[in-house]
């Protein structure tokens, strides 16, 4: 009994010790950004139906049809994520993707919704980012267009959460 607890305890502080990236299972390239995609949530918004609480796994990151009202910005849609050059990202170089994830602006400019929190996601480092960009380049591309989003005055065309702001 006394060896089997021993050699658990070895097992656990080996594991303790080992680098979160060597602890995944074997997955192939792009194992590590599929991870961070599934840690980050990134399916929970850019997921079809996922919002409804019934994700459609053809739209695994084609972006959703319901969107985010944020009160005085507007309703936002979450965009395709897949590299589908018309409807997503496939246009967008790695370094844009990593750019967009981590200071939340688009290769165009434009600062993306205040929904999306690439606050949180700015601590990624290099090695993460890239992995996380890999992986999305490396999806099917899923032709899928999502509304566009729609100013403070303007009507939306498809369903939204509404966003309550804290002190309104």
């Amino acid at each position: 009994m006394t060896s089997i607890l021993s050699r658990a305890a070895v097992a656990a502080a080996l594991f303790a010790a080992t680098p979160v990236a060597a602890q995944q299972a074997p997955g192939g390239p792009n194992a590590r950004g599929e991870y961070l995609a599934r840690i980050m949530d990134c399916g929970g918004c850019h997921t079809g139906g996922a919002l409804a609480g019934q994700p459609d796994p053809r739209l695994h990151l084609a972006g959703s049809g319901i969107g985010f009202g944020i009160p005085d910005l507007g309703v936002f849609y979450p965009p395709n994520l897949t590299p589908d050059r018309e409807t997503g990202i496939g246009a967008w170089s790695e370094a844009d993707i990593m750019r967009a994830v981590r200071t939340g602006e688009r290769p165009d400019g434009r600062i993306l919704a205040p929904v999306m929190p690439w606050h949180s996601y700015a601590a990624l480092n290099d090695t993460d980012a890239r992995a996380l960009a890999r992986y999305l380049r490396s999806l099917p591309p899923v032709r899928n267009e999502v509304p566009r989003m729609v100013g403070a005055s303007e009507t939306p065309t498809a369903p939204y959460l509404s966003v309550v702001v804290p002190g309104r």
